[in-house]
Order: structure tokens, then C-alpha cells, then sequence
């Protein structure tokens, strides 16, 4: 195994069985990138693009995986509006068994290895108490900026799929899933709801490529001109019974018209359907950055966990 063997579909398949046996035993310790569902949309989405700058390592016990590092290194950022952007830093993403706990040391060994001589991040859980002192006498602190009342720290929201209100869209407005509504319509409605956006074709491709990916759970809310105006995927869990929000948007003509929330509790039936008891989205925590926050809240999602944004100066 090289240090810098790229991450691959198989990994991300590994990387969510992970994600189910911690989900299984302390779902408070599944750091917020490496969900279930986060796993598949972040692969699907970048690997197109990004993957080539994207190392990983991967620990193993009798032919389970108990351990991962995934490394995001140095890239360029392309852009819907034709904007690129340089990224300069390293940021890690990474899963650890609680029972392998002291695995992480070798985690971090690695990734100080591998972005050697850069500004490096890393997004531990704030329940990962042991975790987050093995990242600090490594030379990690808290980020001000992340973890500030404007920053980019995130929770995870949950509530379980009983006592779920009927869906209302405005006249004219109407549902629509992915297999109707075709690709075309699916990358529009993501890409105008979070312009700009580094979204495209082939990264929908890589979407649909995930083993969870189920396009009759991918919600589309069309509106009466025929526009795309909101969209959610909604990735399921069999193992656990539960299910997660990622992505979630709205195109910015048609916001505070109900369109979110409408969608929400339409998705949290769907996956009842589908045997979800349990419903995860992710959003900024920060105080000065409420409005997701309060759309989730107001269909019945209570914060559970948070991350916090950990910096290592370059060397």
C-alpha cells in the first residue's frame, strides 16, 4: 500500500460499512465527513476532478476495516461561474473504531506525512474527547475562525420518522424525483440552488454511481415555469434504519415559500417507506448563521452532535 494510493468506489464502499458498525455502537463519534451518506456524495460528486489529489490510507483488523485517512490536498476550484479558485492547504477527513481508539496516532502520523509542509485541518467529533487530545499533542488546536459565531463548524440534527406532518407545496408547485425529472434537471437544481457551484454532469454521474444512490430518493420541487427550484438526496442506511439528508437546496428566486420544508417532510416519509425510523441532516452551527438551522428545526430536527475545526500551522 502507497502512501498516496488515491481513493477509490471501493474505498468509499469500505469507508460506509464503518460508518455503519460506529453508527451501530456510538453514532456520536461519526465525524461529520464521514457519514454514510456524506461518504458517497463528496466521492460522487469530486472524484472527477479532485481525485487524483486525493490520498488515503486505510487500516485493517481479520479483513474489517477499522481505520481511514482521507487526505484533500493542494487543487484548483472550477467554478459554474466560471470562477477558479486556488486551495492551498490540506484537509483531512478520517474514521477511527472506538474500540481501535489509539489507532488515530497512526492516522495522524500519516496525514503529517502526506501534507507535509502545509497549513493542515481536520474535523474530529466534540464527543471524541480522547481523539481530540491525541490531535493536540500533535500540534493541532482549535481553529478561531471555524469555531467562531460566524464560522464554518457543523452539527448533525436528528429526530426519529414518527408524528410526521402531510407536505404542502404553493399552487402550481409540484414533486418531482430524479428519474422523472432526468440528469439535466437534477445538476440545474443543485448548481442554482448553490451557485456557484463546482457541481456538473459527470459528478452526478459519480453520484449515481454509489451503491446508496436511489433516485426515488432524490426530491425535486418544480416550479409552475417548469424550474427546478429545490432538490434533496436523501441516503439510506439499511443497517441501522436510518437516513440522511445531503444535499439540501433551493434556488434563491424561491426561497421562504415553504419549498424546504415541504420537501423535508415529503423525503422523511419516503424514507420511512424505505424502512428508515431515523432521519440526520448536517448545517452550520454557528450563531450568526441560523437560517438552515432553523429550517431543520422547524421540521422537527434537534441538534446532536458538533465537529470541531482543528489547524496546524505549516511547518
Amino acid at each position: 500500500m502507497s502512501e498516496f494510493d488515491v481513493v477509490t468506489v471501493e474505498d468509499v464502499r469500505l469507508m460506509q460499512g464503518l460508518a455503519q458498525r460506529v453508527t451501530a455502537v456510538r453514532p456520536d463519534l461519526v465525524n461529520s465527513d464521514a457519514t454514510f451518506g456524506e461518504l458517497a456524495w463528496i466521492w460522487g460528486k469530486g472524484h472527477a476532478c479532485d481525485g487524483g489529489t486525493w490520498p488515503r490510507r486505510l487500516w485493517l483488523s481479520g479483513g474489517e476495516l477499522v481505520a481511514w485517512g482521507w487526505a484533500y490536498l493542494p487543487h484548483e476550484v472550477r467554478r459554474s461561474d466560471g470562477s477558479v479558485r486556488q486551495v492551498t492547504s490540506a484537509y483531512l477527513g478520517y474514521q477511527v473504531h472506538p474500540e481501535q481508539a489509539e489507532l488515530v496516532d497512526e492516522v495522524i502520523d500519516w496525514y503529517d506525512r502526506v501534507a507535509a509542509g502545509l497549513e493542515r485541518t481536520v474535523l474530529p467529533s466534540m464527543s471524541d474527547g480522547f481523539a481530540l487530545k491525541r490531535w493536540e499533542a500533535h500540534g493541532y488546536q482549535a481553529d478561531p475562525a471555524a469555531n467562531g459565531d460566524t464560522g464554518s463548524w457543523t452539527q448533525l440534527n436528528e429526530r426519529d420518522l414518527t408524528d410526521l406532518a402531510q407536505p404542502a407545496l404553493p399552487d402550481g408547485f409540484r414533486f418531482r424525483n430524479a428519474a422523472d425529472a432526468g440528469p439535466e434537471a437534477a445538476v440545474r437544481a443543485h448548481v442554482d440552488a448553490w451557485a456557484p457551484s463546482t457541481y456538473t454532469a459527470e459528478g452526478y454521474e459519480g453520484v449515481r454511481r454509489m451503491a446508496a444512490y436511489r433516485s426515488d430518493l432524490h426530491v425535486l420541487v418544480e416550479a409552475p415555469d417548469g424550474t427546478m427550484a429545490a432538490s434533496t438526496i436523501m441516503w439510506l442506511d439499511e443497517a441501522n434504519k436510518t437516513a440522511e439528508f445531503e444535499p439540501v437546496g433551493t434556488h434563491p428566486d424561491y426561497r421562504r415559500l415553504g419549498l424546504g420544508s415541504a420537501m423535508l417532510l415529503l423525503g422523511m416519509r419516503l424514507a420511512r417507506d424505505a424502512g428508515a425510523t431515523h432521519m440526520t441532516v448536517a448545517c452550520y452551527g454557528a450563531p450568526g448563521l441560523p437560517a438552515a438551522r432553523g429550517l431543520y428545526y422547524g421540521v422537527g430536527f434537534r441538534p446532536f452532535t458538533r465537529d470541531v475545526p482543528l489547524i496546524k500551522p505549516a511547518a
